[in-house]
């Protein structure tokens, strides 16, 4: 990454309320597609962008991502893309089972608690999903100094990651304000730091 003299600012946002190919509570890696609230969501999302100067729309390679940034472009006039490395962690042989299932609770508290060595069997640790998601945004940032982009990516990986790379916030800053739909949170983005200047997270886990 090259030095950059006035930072990228992200809007970074989980896609709109999704559905899936698999019975509802069962882990999947499927891409989904949006509901009509889904839908909703991202155009209000668009239009809450409007005044923002936003350059450009990207997202990650999973379906309900595309297609909550394709609406979402649409309604800010500018054009969308997908990208690696802006998607869900990878859960390898947890697929199939139920979210409540202890190996992934396990996983996940031991992300929360700071252990990101822990890995997800067949899948990602902690340590590879938040350094998929920084050089994501490293070279997204480089691409667009002194712009603003909408980024469409998914609550786990923002939960995680975020706030791991960010300077002025703590490690667990989602554990207790969770990421609702199409809500952005705001990260600036320069040579030295990550910034988060908006976090949208809700105590209410009801949101998601």
């Amino acid at each position: 990454m090259s030095d950059l003299f006035c930072p990228a600012r992200f809007f970074v946002a989980r896609h709109g309320d999704a559905a899936y190919e698999t019975p509802r509570g069962v882990i999947t890696e499927a891409g989904g597609w949006l509901t009509p609230l889904g839908l909703s969501q991202a155009r209000e999302l668009g239009e809450s962008l409007r005044t923002e100067n936003i350059a450009t729309v990207v997202c990650s390679n999973v379906a309900r991502a595309q297609e909550t940034a394709r609406v979402a472009a649409e309604m800010l006039g500018v054009d969308w893309t997908s990208l690696p490395g802006f998607e869900e962690y990878r859960v390898g042989e947890l697929v199939g089972q139920r979210f409540g299932d202890a190996g992934m609770q396990r996983v996940l508290a031991a992300w929360m608690d700071g252990d990101l060595d822990a890995a997800f069997p067949g899948g990602e640790s902690g340590l590879d999903v938040v350094n998929r998601y920084r050089e994501a945004l490293r070279d997204l940032a480089d691409q667009y100094r002194g712009e603003s982009v909408l980024v469409i990516s998914h609550g786990g990986v923002m939960s995680l990651a975020l706030p791991r790379l960010s300077t002025n916030v703590r490690n667990d800053l989602a554990r207790r304000q969770y990421i609702p739909n199409a809500v952005p949170a705001e990260v600036l983005v320069d040579a030295d730091s990550f910034r988060i200047e908006h976090w949208p997270g809700k105590a209410d886990k009801s949101v998601i």
